[in-house]
């Protein structure tokens, strides 16, 4: 079974709840807590385990926070290693305020990280065993912006596919790497236009672009309520959103490009590795908690997606 490991240079505990409201100045009671190991890399890791398949994650993990973290991966199931910093990790705060309906969310910036630090992430990447490594999330202060580049360029040196989620500057920086499978929100694409995306087909023309440059194979755009988009050698594929009863939307992205990268590992087409990769994103969505998806629903929502392709 090919292996995929992922690096979250910047993790935190997400910590979700529900409020009857959200007001200034009061003091909010709150239910149903729950706490996560939470950050890019580590929520693809745990629902491709959740789905069969063989992944690692790569955390920087440090401070009493860092060690919360680990035992909160642990208990998860998520097969780890960890990346010593002397920085404390973050805490994030994910509200749901049942009065409005909307979602409120605190993500701190993170830690600082050292020089010898981030350099000794890169030393793991040199050696670490994959098939994919996938890079996802935001960097924290002190890492370079061009971080994720010399990820790519390390994988791509080992014969290795990449995989790069993330945003700002750091994926400004990477897009001239040899990336295997780019992961984007629509505002992460509007970015790196540099201009307005008001319809599918300036979309689907970004896309070509980023595609007919030609160090990049393959990139997904996760549209929300739209759906979703696939570029790579085949043309480009559109999916429709899955409808489900909405729970919570952390981690929704990071299932989608989980589902991707399984669907693309075990040799499914790309419009399959779409449906599949849209039906694990749907169940996140209806699902309490940061990237939790149950794998029987994914299946079943996956064999309905397919129908839906065009």
């Amino acid at each position: 079974m090919p292996r995929i490991v992922t690096l979250t240079m910047n993790p935190a505990i997400d910590v979700a709840c529900v409020a009857p409201y959200v007001r200034p100045t009061h003091k909010i009671r709150s239910s149903e807590e729950q706490l996560d190991a939470g950050g890019g890399g580590i929520n693809v890791a745990r629902v491709i385990g959740a789905l069969g398949g063989d992944t690692l994650a790569l955390v920087m993990t440090g401070g009493a926070t860092g060690t919360l973290l680990e035992t909160l991966l642990t208990e998860s199931g998520v097969p780890w290693q960890a990346l010593p910093i002397a920085g404390r990790n973050r805490i994030s705060m994910n509200v749901q305020d049942r009065e409005s309906g909307l979602e409120y969310r605190f993500v701190p910036e993170g830690p600082a990280v050292r020089r010898e630090e981030w350099v000794a992430a890169l030393s793991v990447l040199e050696t670490i065993e994959a098939d994919w490594i996938v890079a996802s999330g935001s960097l924290p202060p002190g890492v370079p912006e061009d971080f994720y580049a010399r990820a790519a360029a390390i994988t791509a040196r080992r014969g290795l596919h990449f995989a790069l989620d993330t945003s700002g500057a750091a994926l400004r920086a990477a897009v001239s790497a040899p990336i295997g499978l780019l992961k984007a929100s629509l505002g992460e694409l509007t970015f790196l236009a540099g201009r307005p995306l008001e319809d599918p087909r300036a979309r689907d023309e970004e896309i070509a672009l980023l595609l007919r440059a030609g160090n990049i194979r393959n990139v997904a755009v996760s549209l929300g309520a739209d759906g979703a988009v696939l570029g790579g050698a085949g043309g480009i594929i559109h999916s429709p959103a899955m409808p489900v009863d909405e729970r919570g939307a952390v981690g929704a992205g990071d299932s989608f490009l989980a589902g991707l990268l399984l669907g693309f590992t075990r040799g499914l087409s790309d419009r399959n590795a779409l449906a599949f990769a849209t039906a694990a994103g749907a169940v996140a969505v209806a699902t309490y908690g940061t990237a939790r998806v149950d794998r029987q629903h994914v299946e079943d929502l996956y064999r309905t997606c397919l129908k839906t392709l065009v």
